[in-house]
């Protein structure tokens, strides 16, 4: 039977989730119609943009994404410490980008004098909004129908464009959540659908490509005009931080600042592009040799399978459930999440972190 949602999302167990949405009728509703002839890949920039969008008003992160003919991908980071931060003004000023406000909003915004009483309902309101806006189900739901509406209005047509439910896995550990980005931004090569990380559009190892670069563009010019090297680690490393215009603001890399730093993926930018570029040409090329020396410490700083690597990468979704993490780990929190005492896919997960032998 269907689990409520509640069930599977709990960021007080995990804040980062893998999330996938699929079109109902028939394939290619996001892509190119082979029977038509019809391309509908301008429909991919509408989720971009409205990803983006979300990604500005809600107190998510983005982690990756990949937007595919017929569905599409997301890794989220839900900052509810961030949300919490937000005053009772900007939480509706938040809220009412997306949605319009009752009567008793609009007058607060209006500076209009309001009792103790309406303040109270006031308040009430914003703490359900506020809750709302950390709320991963709230983002999808946002993000879908919207894309549903242009899409009907597009076809004149009614009824579903996506299916009656979003899927969500749970990364539990930060080798999960490795592992479930590299499946994300590989789903182009993977697909056959790009040859190069560069040329796999729309996805947010592209926009990460992008931004690097044009870091290191700007980087060059200052190097010129100053006539001093100024192409550091460091300095490539802030390119994460650079939001390109159209694309997404993704969630930076903390690596080893992760202790200084409260929001960031915890790993490193460039131990991310080595590793992603080697599995990108594995996978693209079939092949499971031995993970040359320079792709491996990330891989044994989060105790992952080396033999099974490029497996569950290529099998991410497919091979793994409601819950992605170390076996103790998923057994430890069944309970809280599924109100069960286990979790599918728990035997399947000692795959991902049984140790490798060594070479």
């Amino acid at each position: 039977m269907t689990k409520a949602r509640k069930h599977q999302v709990d960021i007080n167990t995990t804040p980062y989730y893998h999330c996938i949405a699929r079109c109902v009728r028939r394939a290619y509703l996001c892509g190119e119609d082979f029977y038509s002839g019809k391309s509908y890949e301008h429909r991919k920039q509408w989720i971009v943009d409205e990803i983006k969008k979300l990604g500005e008003v809600f107190a998510i992160d983005i982690c990756a994404f990949a937007i595919m003919s017929n569905h599409y991908h997301l890794v989220l980071h839900v900052n509810k410490d961030k949300a919490r931060s937000w005053s009772e003004k900007e939480v509706i000023n938040r809220w009412l980008t997306l949605f319009k406000g009752n009567l008793l909003v609009q007058r607060y915004i209006n500076y209009e004098k309001q009792s103790k009483a309406e303040l109270d309902a006031l308040s009430t309101i914003v703490i359900k909004w506020r809750e709302r806006l950390m709320d991963i189900s709230w983002f999808m739901r946002c993000l879908n129908e919207s894309i549903a509406r242009k899409a009907n209005e597009e076809d004149h047509c009614k009824g579903r464009f996506w299916e009656g439910r979003y899927k969500s896995q749970a990364l539990l550990d930060e080798a999960a959540l490795l592992t479930c980005m590299m499946y994300v931004d590989l789903n182009p090569i993977r697909a056959g659908m790009s040859e190069e990380l560069e040329k796999s559009d729309f996805t947010s190892i592209q926009a990460r490509i992008a931004a690097v670069g044009e870091q290191l563009r700007i980087q060059q010019k200052k190097a010129q005009r100053s006539g001093t090297m100024v192409l550091t680690k460091k300095r490539i490393k802030a390119a994460q931080s650079l939001s390109l215009s159209g694309t997404p603001a993704l969630l930076g890399f903390a690596g080893n600042e992760s202790a200084k730093r409260k929001v960031g993926i915890p790993f490193g930018l460039l131990d991310y592009f080595e590793l992603i570029d080697w599995t990108g040409r594995a996978i693209r090329d079939d092949k499971k040799g031995y993970i040359p020396k320079h792709v491996q410490p990330l891989l044994h700083k989060l105790d992952l399978n080396q033999e099974n690597w490029l497996d569950n990468v290529r099998h991410f979704e497919r091979r793994f459930f409601n819950a992605v993490g170390r076996p103790q780990r998923m057994r430890s929190i069944s309970d809280a999440m599924e109100g069960r005492s286990w979790f599918k896919g728990v035997n399947r997960c000692e795959s991902l972190y049984s140790p490798s032998p060594p070479h």
